[in-house]
């Protein structure tokens, strides 16, 4: 769990630049990255609304337990 300055910062990076803000969290080949790539051409707004959605609420490490791991990583 990040801390609040942390949180803050990219929340502001985000609202900037809101690729970067989601590079950040989540990295950079990631679904949440692309999909926020392309919202942030298709419109700025819509960018930036799904950066602060993709930092705020999607926890990725939820998703990389021990038995929920995806096929392609190798650990």
């Amino acid at each position: 769990m990040p801390s609040r300055c942390e949180m803050f910062c990219e929340i502001l990076i985000a609202i900037l630049l809101p690729p970067l803000g989601v590079c950040l969290r989540h990295g950079c080949c990631t679904v949440e990255f692309w999909l926020c790539v392309l919202l942030t051409i298709l419109g700025y707004l819509p960018g930036i609304i799904y950066a602060l959605y993709a930092i705020v609420f999607i926890d990725r490490d939820e998703f990389f337990d021990e038995y929920r791991r995806p096929l392609y990583a190798s650990y």
